[in-house]
Parts: C-alpha cells; structure tokens; sequence
C-alpha cells in the first residue's frame, strides 16, 4: 500500500504513539542505529509501510570489505520473523559473496530530511537541527540462484514499481525468454530474512506543542526543498557532450 508521505509523517511529529501489540521483541543482533528514546519507533506496521514507501535503499555489508550498494527492494511482510526484504545487485558486484546466509548486512530506507530553522519555533534561543526519518533491516542474505525464482523476483519488483508510473503498459512477460534469461546472467538476486527492525523518526515530537505547530507550518510552505530527480536529470543532461 502507498502511503501519503505527508500523513506518515505528520503523525510522527504530532504524536505518534509504539503501537504495544505489534512492538517488535528484543533484538539478537547488536543495534547498528543510535535511537535516544524520543525518537524510536517499533510498530511493526508503521516501520513496514515506511520500507514499502520508500523502497531505494542502502544495502550495507561489513566483510570482508565495507560495501555499500543501493538498489530498489521489495518487502515481504508476511515472510519471517519481521518480514523479508528482495532485491538484487549486478552479477559483477563484489559484495554478493556475502550473500551466502552467514554474512550480516544492514538495508537502510531513508526517508524525507531536512533543515529546522530555530525561526520556526515559538521559543528561538535554540540551535537548529536536522530532521528526518529512517528503518534500519538487519539480516543475513541469501543469494536466489533458482532461475524459475529469479524471473519472479524480477517481475514482481518490475510489476510494483512500473504499476505507478502513469500510463504505462509495459509487460514484462512479453519479452522472449532468450533476452530475459541473458538478463538473469548479469544479476545477482537475494532475499534476505528480517532478524531485526530499527525505526528512528527524528522529528521534532519531543518539543513543545508551539514549536511543533511551527515546525509544521514552515513545512508545510515547502521551505526547504530538495532538488526533484527531474532538476538532477535536467541539470546533468544540460552539461552532457553533443552527440
């Protein structure tokens, strides 16, 4: 399910509460995010609609080298203890010998961030801060090396995300086996079960109502924007060499 980013959001700054029954139950494995307690969030639900909404994520391994690689996933939440994450890396990507079930690896979503200008809240003799909101995954991946299973991770991730681009009508299972097996040869495709789920909305729900209320209303006039992918893509192509 899509989530509305600005009522996912919004309901973090104003309040939002650990949902009890569904709070995840202590971690086996070392935390890899520091949380202060104001800002840690473990309902399962919230922390999964977060993955789902903000699928681009950092898939971080420690050994035998530090790797980082970022890449769309797909959330499996009725699989494993917390759910289990899909994806896949090119074939020649060094960090899939770790994807051997024994390695530990970290898959960060990140979501909106930006600059909190103390201006916006109603007591000022404060420094400002940086707000934003992010789930850490920890597991062990494992490498997918069945063909029949890797067709289907590769149309499920090509059916979710091509089913929100407007008018689109592309179809995966219309291309000739030859091509899409030729494809296969260059990825290396996981799954990954959830061991451990960190949540930590950094957004500003410790202070005062007057402060949050201004914090929402500069916001909300979109203050403080991020360049979109269309500026990056427009301002890149600007500088390209005629062809």
């Amino acid at each position: 399910m899509d989530l509305d980013r600005r009522t996912l959001l919004l309901s973090a700054v104003t309040g939002f509460t650990v949902g009890v029954p569904e709070a995840q139950e202590s971690m086996a494995l070392d935390p890899s995010l520091y949380i202060p307690k104001a800002h840690l969030v473990e309902e399962r639900k919230f922390l999964h609609d977060f993955m789902e909404d903000f699928p681009f994520v950092d898939l971080i391994t420690p050994t035998p080298t530090l790797r980082i690689t970022h890449i769309p996933s797909l959330l499996d939440r009725t699989s494993g203890r917390f759910g289990t994450i899909l994806g896949h890396i090119s074939a020649q990507n060094p960090q899939k010998v770790t994807f051997d079930g024994a390695h530990h690896a970290v898959i960060v979503f990140r979501g909106p961030h930006g600059y909190i200008s103390p201006s916006w809240y109603a007591k000022q003799d404060v420094v400002p801060t940086w707000n934003f909101g992010v789930v850490h995954a920890l597991g062990r991946p494992r490498a997918v090396t069945d063909p029949t299973a890797t067709r289907a991770l590769l149309a499920r991730l090509i059916r979710t995300f091509d089913s929100k681009v407007a008018g689109s009508h592309y179809d995966f299972s219309t291309l000739p086996d030859s091509y899409v097996t030729g494809m296969m040869q260059g990825i290396a495709p996981f799954t990954m079960d959830i061991e451990a789920l960190e949540g930590k909305f950094k957004l500003g729900q410790e202070r005062s109502e007057g402060d949050r209320r201004g914090v929402l209303e500069h916001l909300h006039k979109d203050a403080y924007r991020e360049r979109s992918l269309y500026d990056i893509t427009e301002a890149f192509y600007r500088n390209l060499p005629a062809k």
